[in-house]
């Protein structure tokens, strides 16, 4: 996960800090070190963790700060302000007053553009919008196609241009589609090279002529480090584009491109990508991404996510089974489901602050879903509510009904108690719901 790497570093540095008490300048200078180096080894321009390392240390060696009675936590608080304050606190799409809104989708070939376009346009269709997809790539074979294909799956409009070697007259077709449809937006698929080039600048630029774009977004893959600083300064020089979607942040521990690029180009990274599937994109908001690192948990997002996909009744009825000692195998493979929608469960555990150390033992292998569902449907009802009685014969009858073994049993019984503790540990909360639309349940 994104900033995993430098979220570990940071945290380190502070609970060092913390066993410390009253601090010196020393102290904080030697942290300060410590941050700086999190922050290269994560691949922040250099210029740009300077600046940050600075403005901390020259805040955090103040009166108020070495005077305090908790100064560990008044220094962490400065490095979260610092970080919102490098990420931007979020930015929002260019709507026009007059749809549709137009917006072209720029980048290199391999960063994800197509995909993520299709990814944008789900998002806005969740949030009421009408929009559609226009092929603009007249160069990469079956570009046309697969964006097509991306359109139904996520079920938004599509127009495939008749003409598919002219990206100006494909644009055009699109905005006279968009029209009749009734689209109030269109996204734009541009063509991208494996690296930045004259000719590809300039057919964007004609591309852009004809357009008219309320908004060009530029997607960029994280896991390009420093070059996506670059990259961004090079289309910005051609394009003055509007803002970044970040792509494949799941797959960069570091992070060191979304700590970068808004301060070097002075550009907002306005969407994240954080998965394969098409509901994996999300708004980018400094202020949650900077608490997240610091380990702080991040739980609008996490509230967002739940009341776009949890069913409230199930959740209120699941947390009533839970305070009353009834939660069992059904329950877990059902809840299991609902985190699945809303994603990763590592993720999830990232938002909640703290539950990644509360979660312990408690190791899910998402991948192994319908193993895990194979187990428990091999389960006869009364086990399923009382896996007590579950000795060595009946769960070699289960392993050999679903097609696992018997340690694979074990430790899906593991699993289960240790979730069924960990949850227990919310029975104090009575009846003030964690999140607004589940319940007393924490998820």
């Amino acid at each position: 996960m994104v900033f995993e790497s430098l979220s570990d570093k940071l945290q380190e540095a502070f609970r060092k800090l913390r066993s410390r008490g009253k601090l010196s300048e020393a102290d904080i200078s030697l942290a300060m070190r410590e941050v700086k180096l999190a922050l290269l080894e994560a691949d922040v321009n250099f210029m740009v963790v300077k600046s940050f390392v600075d403005s901390v240390s020259a805040k955090a060696v103040g009166e108020e700060v070495l005077s305090s009675l908790t100064p560990a936590q008044q220094v962490i608080k400065i490095v979260n302000e610092e970080l919102t304050s490098l990420m931007g606190t979020g930015a929002k799409i260019n709507l026009s007053p007059n749809p549709p809104t137009k917006i072209m989708v720029v980048g290199l070939q391999g960063s994800g553009k197509t995909t993520n376009l299709a990814k944008l346009a789900l998002m806005f269709k969740k949030q009421g919008r009408n929009p559609m997809l226009a092929g603009c790539d007249v160069h990469r074979p079956a570009a046309m196609e697969q964006l097509g294909v991306l359109a139904e799956s996520v079920g938004v409009a599509y127009c495939a241009p008749t003409d598919e070697k002219d990206a100006k007259e494909a644009a055009r077709q699109a905005l006279i589609a968009a029209n009749q449809k009734g689209c109030d937006m269109i996204f734009f698929d541009t063509a991208g090279r494996l690296h930045i080039d004259q000719e590809m600048m300039d057919e964007i630029k004609g591309l852009k002529s004809v357009v008219e774009p309320d908004e060009i977004l530029l997607v960029v893959d994280a896991m390009t480090g420093q070059d996506a600083v670059n990259i961004a300064k090079s289309f910005d020089e051609a394009l003055e584009i509007d803002g970044i979607v970040l792509t494949k942040t799941d797959g960069d521990s570091r992070g060191g491109a979304a700590l970068s690029v808004r301060a070097v180009t002075g550009k907002p990274i306005k969407f994240i990508g954080t998965g394969e599937k098409v509901e994996d994109m999300e708004a980018f908001h400094g202020d949650r991404m900077a608490s997240r690192i610091l380990g702080m948990g991040d739980v609008l997002t996490l509230i967002e996510r739940a009341q776009e996909q949890v069913d409230e009744e199930k959740a209120n009825k699941l947390a009533q089974k839970l305070m009353t000692d009834k939660f069992d195998l059904d329950d877990f493979l059902d809840q299991m489901r609902q985190m699945q929608n809303m994603g990763s469960f590592s993720s999830m555990l990232e938002m909640v602050p703290g539950m990644g150390k509360r979660m312990g033992s408690v190791e899910i292998d998402e991948k192994n879903l319908g193993q895990i569902r194979a187990i428990i449907e091999s389960m006869t009802p009364r086990e399923r509510s009382d896996p007590s009685i579950l000795g060595s014969s009946r769960k070699k009858r289960i392993a050999a009904g679903s097609g696992t073994s018997v340690e694979m049993v074990n430790r899906l019984l593991k699993q289960f108690e240790a979730t069924k503790k960990m949850m227990k540990s919310f029975k104090g909360m009575g009846k003030k719901k964690f999140m607004p639309g589940m319940g007393n349940f924490p998820f």
